[in-house]
């Protein structure tokens, strides 16, 4: 996922999570009723070949079906013409991610994939495996949405692995971004969506903009801009929905910074050039810069290490003595100083204070979130898994209040973020400027 630092563990929710995803199933599938049939024979014919990999009709139309189910419409041949162009555009980038990924030999768990369908499922509101149902429905093999989460999980960790030391936020740059933060006290900032659209080569700027306004059509007829993000966005924030989060008009690129603060809430930009394409923008909120209402928390934690990644099929006789001294400080602390006690009985490895004030809303997972947000006050949560240990954590307090500056966390965040936005760009363009790119529509 996208590479957000919270204070506390990343969580494995493992009882949320889909089963894996199965090798795409074998034999014909049905075509949705009006969906554009592929004609016998044009299937497999190829429309581009990327570094030696092939970029088929098949995989265009099948994307295009993608798009119209995430957007609610019916797909027509007219409407496919329309996006095929772009369409093949981003596939050609996913197979450069993908093939980058395969060089690092970086791989992307089946878990992590179904995690990843679950909490598209979870934004929109769906029970489990109302996605695989929807697009079996539709005709759609899942191996197509598979295919497409695996490239952005896997890209991540290749950012990961491009910035290395970098992707380390710095105690001084944080103190230096809130300091000038503070300066900005009583002036508006935003909370964006965004689509980003890229055009590397100037020949195709006409197709992304004929792409750009397809989208913003359906957007504005009510498709969920999540999804559409999810789908489209070639930004690191797609697997977020295109959540750029709060960002003051200094830190916006100029030509989206014209405009936001004459958009209403809920409204959806035109196609806006900006540098290395067009970006869709949808105005999810506003406020005043230190002067924003939201709830605090002040939480302690007891992390418990495994020995070895944990394997959720096949878990160690360490690792179920770890869970099973995890149960126990949950079963015995009441307070927060009980939990700072067990914190140094067991000489956690991480502190008991996960970095004082939490603002709610900077909180990751949505699921970390929302518990944080029900537990009661003074009881420990139930053992928390992920690969690497068990946590156990303790509200101390919640509360309603201006939070005069911003919390650690989405300060860390808002730079990481930009940081591996502008790695992601610039590997882009060196992947495709290495590249050997034969596009059989004759274009270049």
């Amino acid at each position: 996922m996208m590479l957000r630092l919270i204070s506390l563990p990343a969580l494995a929710f493992c009882a949320l999570l889909l089963g894996a995803a199965g090798p795409a199933p074998t034999g014909r599938t049905a075509t949705a009723p009006g969906a554009p049939a592929t004609p016998a024979g044009r299937g497999m014919e190829i429309v581009a070949v990327v570094n030696g990999d092939a970029v088929t009709n098949a995989d265009v139309t099948a994307r295009g079906k993608l798009f119209a189910i995430s957007t609610g419409i019916p797909i027509t041949p007219e409407l496919l013409d329309r996006l095929r162009p772009q369409i093949t555009q981003q596939l050609i980038d996913e197979r450069l991610r993908l093939q980058e990924v395969l060089r690092r030999h970086v791989i992307v768990g089946e878990r992590k994939i179904a995690a990843a369908i679950r909490e598209i499922e979870q934004r929109n509101n769906m029970p489990p495996d109302a996605l695989r149902t929807r697009l079996a429905a539709d005709g759609v093999n899942l191996r197509t949405l598979v295919d497409q989460i695996r490239v952005q999980i896997g890209w991540t960790e290749v950012l990961r692995l491009h910035l290395g030391t970098s992707a380390v936020i710095s105690e001084a740059e944080i103190s230096e971004q809130a300091r000038l933060t503070a300066q900005q006290a009583g002036k508006p900032e935003y909370r964006l969506g965004e689509i980003f659209i890229p055009v590397d080569n100037p020949a195709r700027t006409a197709d992304a903009q004929r792409f750009a306004d397809a989208v913003i059509g359906q957007l504005r007829s009510g498709a969920a801009f999540p999804v559409v993000a999810a789908q489209f966005s070639q930004s690191q924030t797609a697997l977020q929905g295109g959540d750029l989060g709060w960002l003051p008009i200094n830190q916006l690129d100029p030509e989206i910074a014209a405009i936001v603060p004459e958009m209403p809430p809920g409204a959806i930009s035109n196609p806006i050039k900006v540098a290395g394409g067009f970006s869709i923008v949808q105005m999810r909120g506003k406020r005043e810069i230190g002067r924003e209402s939201g709830i605090a928390l002040t939480l302690r934690q007891v992390f418990l290490p495994f020995s070895s990644p944990l394997k959720p099929d096949a878990p160690t006789e360490q690792q179920r003595t770890t869970l099973e001294k995890a149960r126990q400080i949950g079963a015995s602390v009441h307070s927060c100083e009980q939990m700072e006690q067990a914190q140094k009985a067991n000489n956690s490895p991480r502190p008991a204070d996960p970095g004082g004030e939490v603002s709610l809303a900077s909180v990751n997972p949505p699921q970390f979130r929302q518990l944080l947000a029900t537990i009661p006050v003074a009881r420990a949560s139930q053992p928390l898994i992920s690969n690497d240990g068990v946590t156990v954590v303790i509200v101390c307090s919640r509360e309603q209040k201006v939070l005069a500056q911003l919390p650690k966390e989405e300060i860390q965040n808002r730079l990481l973020n930009e940081r591996v936005e502008l790695a992601s760009r610039q590997l882009q363009r060196d992947l495709r400027r290495r590249a050997t790119i034969d596009l059989r529509d004759g274009q270049v």
